[in-house]
């Protein structure tokens, strides 16, 4: 009997752009945009930086394996690439977010990498991106989640990360690549034999945290690319990782939960996750995203300044009361990207949301550390009836005083997300707009407009290299 994980590979090797419906076209451009635009505006960070600096490390590589780094002039081996640019689009923690959470860092960089140095064309490319985007999230939804309610009460896992995107990033390669569905078997199974660890809640309950954050975007894109090569050169893996739930991927990766029910049905015809797909238009936590909505047009509406704000008091997710989440000792531009008061404080100082928001000016400006001691918060009392109710709701219920009034604002679901209200949805002028922001300083404005006129048309382009060389210097 065929194994999941021969299903998967079966998946990858037959699907035909033409197969894919119109929404998962127009999704996987949308992803793209908005990824390389992180990318783009995370070499403004060092976390970003420090990626680059890794990749050159590993060398130059050889003619036919060579890659570029996102906004840069360098080029690198496809394996240094792929781990520079999954730095590069998570660093300011700005990128798109997909049950299980964070999937385009790590599922993107090693398809750009191989899709470069094979001059792929741009339908292969989207192909990539929506299989990687599909198999993540269904993998993901066979698993634990961050956000579960069980009992009508929040009931985060012991155990979380984003490790089960490995397959999906290996999944891409290795149908860039051209590999056979015995081949993309082998990578799959290798692929979640050396997958990073779920590391995400160590992270979240010691601060100062880490700066790789839950889990790192660079080693698992490494993982994926030494996958699908160990593969081709002749390695053989684990077909039968993704169906023991005793002793495979499940159990090792710390599971408690295991429906592999939810991953193989009507894969190919029904495609789960462009609905589920969202955008951030602020590079912080998206717990916070439906509270800055709130704050931002309460101060905007009302012309509110920060030296008038006497508190703001906010009610939030059940699971931020952590450690990374309550944080008010800002010692590194990271810190900034998770802690409420913070956030909370730079929305109030109304700074249009981009880059510069992870700036150490900004970061550590005296105003913006002074406003944080006015801001308190709290859980939300109607968070768990209301995200039972809508998987989609983020609620959010904000109170700012100032001037001796106080201004209330609440919201169910932020900016970026599909859900009930149409409002909330992110439309592709707005991440096109979101995208030029991120590369001002980094591409010329000809390359910038070039590069979105380039990727909205990616089904119509016959070399991806083509489009690499108007995203680098």
């Amino acid at each position: 009997m065929a194994t999941i994980v021969d299903s998967l590979a079966a998946f990858t090797a037959q699907l035909r752009f033409e197969q894919l419906p119109s929404n998962v076209v127009e999704e996987s451009k949308r992803l793209l945009i908005d990824s390389i635009g992180c990318a783009l505006g995370g070499l403004s960070h060092s976390k970003g930086t420090i990626g680059v600096e890794y990749a050159r490390l590993m060398g130059a590589g050889t003619p036919g394996n060579q890659a570029s780094i996102l906004g840069t002039s360098e080029r690198v081996s496809t394996v240094a690439a792929a781990f520079a640019n999954g730095e590069l689009i998570n660093a300011l923690d700005f990128d798109s977010i997909l049950p299980p959470g964070h999937v385009s860092p790590y599922v993107i960089p090693g398809a750009l990498a191989v899709g470069e140095a094979g001059k792929v064309s741009g339908q292969e490319m989207l192909c990539a991106v929506a299989l990687s985007h599909e198999m993540s999230n269904r993998l993901g939804k066979s698993m634990d989640y961050l956000r579960d309610i069980k009992d009508g009460k929040v009931s985060p896992p012991p155990v979380f990360g984003y490790a089960c995107t490995v397959f999906g990033a290996t999944a891409a390669i290795g149908r860039l690549k051209g590999h056979s569905q015995a081949t993309l078997a082998n990578g799959l199974g290798l692929a979640g034999s050396i997958s990073p660890v779920n590391s995400h809640w160590t992270w979240s309950q010691h601060a100062p945290a880490t700066t790789i954050k839950y889990t790192a975007a660079g080693p698992l894109a490494q993982a994926a690319m030494a996958a699908a090569h160990l593969a081709e050169l002749g390695h053989r893996g684990d077909r039968q990782i993704l169906d023991d739930g005793e002793f495979g991927f499940r159990r090792f990766i710390g599971s408690s939960r295991w429906a592999p029910e939810k991953i193989l049905p009507d894969l190919g015809t029904e495609w789960y996750f462009p609905p589920e797909q969202s955008y951030k238009p602020y590079p912080h936590c998206r717990i916070l995203h439906a509270l800055l909505d709130c704050l931002i047009d309460i101060v905007e509406t009302n012309d509110i300044r920060p030296n008038e704000i006497e508190a703001i008091n906010a009610w939030v997710e059940a699971f931020v009361m952590q450690p990374i989440w309550l944080l008010r000792k800002i010692d590194h531009v990271t810190d900034a990207q998770f802690s409420v008061a913070h956030g909370l404080s730079v929305g109030a100082h109304r700074i249009p949301p981009g880059k510069k928001w992870q700036s150490p000016e900004v970061v550590f400006d005296p105003s913006v550390l002074a406003l944080m001691e006015k801001v308190s918060f709290d859980v939300h009392p109607d968070y768990e009836k209301l995200v039972s109710g809508n998987a989609a709701s983020r609620p959010a219920r904000i109170e700012v005083r100032a001037r001796g009034k106080s201004f209330i604002g609440e919201a169910r679901y932020p900016k970026g997300s599909p859900s009930p209200d149409p409002k909330s949805t992110m439309t592709t002028e707005e991440l096109v707009a979101k995208f030029v922001r991120n590369a001002e300083g980094v591409l010329s404005a000809e390359k910038t407009d070039q590069a979105v006129t380039q990727l909205l048309n990616l089904d119509k382009v016959e070399d991806f290299a083509s489009v690499m060389k108007l995203l680098t210097n």
